[in-house]
């Protein structure tokens, strides 16, 4: 039959022998880790549960500002005013006055190492007029961005009832600050920032890694009564970085503890490896009415995966694709896929296409072709 799912087990290159990973504990009430290097979604726990993010989702307003920037509304010299009610809000601030004209530049410092309240407030006015049109337009400019669990009702993250984000949405922004705003990003990994030398106590940096040499850079910590302690933080050791969400822990010094043990889990408990070769056939498939019988399966570049550190079961791999393929078949063209399974991480699946070109066949061969199905069709099947 035509057109039929085949799946063909394989055995890939890499063949590991050692143990299962032990799945990780994590205090934390909610969390997400993923490999950004690899695409590996490492830990989910109740990571699309949306919850109160605290000053965690200041990232929005970051983007928000980011992309001002980048299509020229803005620059980092550009002044906003500030408002009685910027000025008014309690919490972490950068501790603006009326008066001040603070720029871009100072209000993203405020945000990222003060956790400024008062900065996100006069960046919504700013930029939208009102926090309440502003909170409107990060909805909706997150939804976009596939971050459905997600709904601001301010700016800050200051407590409100339906101000809710999920872990995964965090890691999602934190993914995109990263990569949309590399000019931007190294702001995340300062350590002190004071406003017209107002804030001596508040002017350190509250991300708790970025001291401790595990190549954390970023990005926001948060805390409410109602949230607990949370972080989302970002690492890079050689050429593997990994970002990670986490909340509802008890206390800064667990929060710093657990962001810690789960930087030393992702990096140590997993490796990175080929395997299979850009070009490098892995399979065949058949093809129908074609010049050939079959046709190569290739990756078209390098699949590099996480495994285990320490596994016993190997690393398994499938190759499924509707079949035969019917020709003409042009090389290069997606016509499969290649399903790898890891202990303990999500399957990766990677598009195969054709090694080669493959015509259709003469017409002897598709008269014979024809006649052999009309035989097996009426004549080949014994009397009932």
């Amino acid at each position: 039959m035509l057109n039929r799912l085949r799946p063909v087990l394989i055995c890939l290159a890499l063949v590991l022998a050692a143990l299962p990973a032990r799945a990780f504990e994590t205090a934390a009430s909610a969390a997400w880790v993923y490999d950004m290097t690899t695409g590996t979604v490492l830990m989910d726990k109740n990571a699309d549960e949306p919850l109160p993010p605290a000053s965690m989702s200041k990232l929005m307003t970051i983007n928000m500002l980011f992309e001002a920037l980048k299509d020229g509304r803005v620059t980092m010299d550009t002044q906003f005013a500030v408002s009685s009610r910027a000025k008014a809000m309690g919490g972490s601030t950068m501790f603006l006055q009326e008066t001040d004209r603070p720029t871009v530049s100072d209000l993203i410092h405020g945000m990222i190492v003060n956790s400024g309240n008062d900065a996100c407030v006069v960046v919504a006015e700013g930029l939208a007029g009102t926090e309440e049109a502003f909170a409107a337009q990060m909805t909706e400019r997150g939804k976009a961005l596939g971050m459905t669990a997600s709904t601001f009702i301010n700016s800050s993250g200051w407590p409100e009832p339906g101000h809710r984000m999920s872990m995964r949405d965090l890691g999602v922004l934190g993914k995109r600050l990263i990569e949309d705003f590399p000019e931007y990003y190294p702001i995340f990994s300062e350590s002190e920032f004071n406003f017209m030398d107002r804030a001596p106590a508040n002017s350190r940096n509250r991300n708790p890694l970025l001291e401790l040499g595990v190549g954390a850079d970023g990005l926001k910590t948060g805390h409410t009564s109602e949230a607990g302690y949370g972080l989302v933080g970002s690492a890079k050791q050689g050429d593997r970085r990994i970002i990670f969400v986490i909340t509802g822990l008890p206390s800064e010094q667990a929060r710093a503890e657990e962001a810690e043990r789960i930087v030393g889990w992702a990096f140590r408990q997993f490796s990175e490896k080929t395997v299979a070769k850009g070009g490098v056939r892995v399979a065949e498939a058949e093809v129908h009415l074609g010049a050939a019988e079959t046709v190569g399966l290739v990756p078209a570049e390098d699949v590099r995966l996480l495994v285990p550190a320490l596994v016993q079961d190997s690393v398994t791999a499938e190759v499924v694709y509707n079949g035969p393929l019917i020709a003409p078949v042009v090389k290069g063209t997606a016509v499969a896929e290649l399903i790898v399974h890891s202990p303990d991480l999500p399957d990766r699946r990677v598009p195969l296409v054709a090694e080669a070109d493959v015509g259709k066949a003469g017409f002897v061969k598709r008269l014979t072709t024809a006649a052999g199905a009309l035989y097996d069709r009426y004549l080949g099947a014994p009397a009932s």
